[in-house]
């Protein structure tokens, strides 16, 4: 399926189902590094210096190498197809956490070769040791930071089969602890034009219990499949659930949008799922991302290659939106992200394809007779932004990354430093 790559290159055993980093040519050499004498007649290296996309040109002979300092943690993993999406999986280790070794669960989906060849990963990253190493740290720090271990990590996966390519993957919400859950829904947007929702539970489950014998086979069907879009495929949907004081997950809905403009909402019932015959329809183009207002249930927004950024009720007659703002970027709306924060839940954050960011207030999106201005906008990247999100606890921050093969961090409270606006 995969591997990890990390900065070294160690001895390591082969798996079935766990997959670690790439064996050394030669098992018993030694590596020793040697830097070796500067002739006369070859030039010293010269300072290495910060590549930025759409800055700097890398020239043929040049490679562009990580600065492992600025990162606590940084490991490679290597997948057999390209994934287009993936999404995080809670787990019962904590918030927060920030000891090493790391683990993480995740899931995605494949755009293999052929339709029949694609599956959905359920992934459990683990032995995820700190890797950063400052030329300034004593031997003494290294030996009491035992989270910097000389070890590859591991990947281990389940596999669902999946008719077609995944364009999105998305996992229902859950609470913070989902040990009590009885399942935990995903989603694929498949380019057959089909939404599926599969229950990875069972998955999860068998990653911590790997003595007990599991036969996918009773759990590699979809629980629900969307069939409303017909053949147009779709790359927007959302989740939302109501979680209540005990962890109790109920209320599930998920909005999905296609490239036809239609958006169809799905909801949970006694026996399963349900999807609403009735398309939500005002945009004119693709629909390219949807978001669920954090604090009201019956809200949403979205984005379109029209332009246009819409907020809707789904107890509105007639399925039209009830807000919206037309030309809110001069190309198509790639990306959207609500912020989270209830303090702030007011504040939208969208990404276009000229590679513009834009935050708006939609507190001012009530007022008729006054077109809704962004309260800030950025123009760093170079490409079109293709995924944007808001920190999840933190009111002012989000992240965006770019075709330009950049990940920005920004902050909205952090005020412009004039030093740095000629970088």
């Amino acid at each position: 399926m995969g591997d990890f790559e990390d900065e070294w290159d160690d001895e390591v055993e082969k798996d079935e189902d766990v997959i670690e980093g790439a064996k050394s040519d030669d098992e018993n050499a030694m590596d020793i590094d040697v830097q070796p004498a500067i002739e006369d007649s070859d030039p010293a290296p010269g300072p290495t210096q910060t590549f930025i996309p759409g800055r700097h040109v890398l020239s043929k002979d040049e490679i562009l190498e990580p600065d492992q300092s600025a990162y606590e943690m940084l490991h490679r993993m290597h997948v057999a197809w390209p994934c287009l999406s993936f999404d995080i999986l809670r787990d019962n280790l904590g918030e927060e956490r920030r000891k090493y070794p790391a683990t993480s669960f995740s899931v995605t989906g494949t755009q293999a070769d052929v339709a029949k060849n694609n599956e959905v990963l359920v992934l459990k990253m683990s032995s995820l040791h700190k890797t950063q190493k400052d030329d300034g740290d004593s031997d003494s720090d290294e030996e009491e930071d035992e989270g910097a271990l000389d070890e590859d990590a591991v990947l281990e996966y389940k596999s669902i089969p999946h008719t077609g390519g995944v364009n999105r993957i998305r996992a229902q919400p859950m609470p913070s602890s989902p040990s009590t859950a009885s399942n935990y829904h995903v989603a694929t947007w498949a380019d057959t034009g089909k939404v599926h929702i599969f229950d990875v539970l069972p998955y999860l489950r068998a990653f911590d219990d790997p003595v007990t014998s599991f036969d996918p086979s009773k759990y590699n069907k979809p629980l629900h499949t969307i069939q409303a879009h017909g053949k147009e495929e779709g790359f927007a949907m959302d989740w939302a659930a109501s979680i209540g004081s005990n962890g109790a997950v109920s209320g599930l809905r998920l909005v999905t949008g296609d490239i036809a403009s239609k958006i169809y909402l799905t909801t949970t019932t006694k026996t399963g799922f349900t999807t609403s015959p009735n398309p939500f329809m005002s945009h004119t183009s693709s629909i390219e991302d949807l978001q669920w207002s954090p604090s009201e249930g019956t809200v949403f927004a979205s984005c379109s290659a029209d332009q246009s950024i819409r907020i809707w009720d789904v107890r509105v007659k007639g399925r039209r939106s009830a807000m919206f703002v037309e030309r809110a970027h001069d190309s198509d709306i790639n990306v959207i992200s609500w912020n989270k924060v209830a303090s702030t839940s007011y504040l939208l954050v969208s990404g276009g394809d000229e590679g513009g960011i834009k935050v708006w207030d939609l507190r001012s999106w009530n007022k008729p007779d006054l077109r809704p201005s962004p309260v800030a906008s950025f123009s760093w990247h170079k490409a079109p932004i293709t995924s944007i999100e808001w920190h999840p606890t933190e009111d002012s921050a989000f992240v965006a990354s770019g075709a330009d093969d950049q990940v920005t961090i920004w902050d909205l409270a952090v005020e412009e430093d004039q030093d740095e606006t000629g970088l």
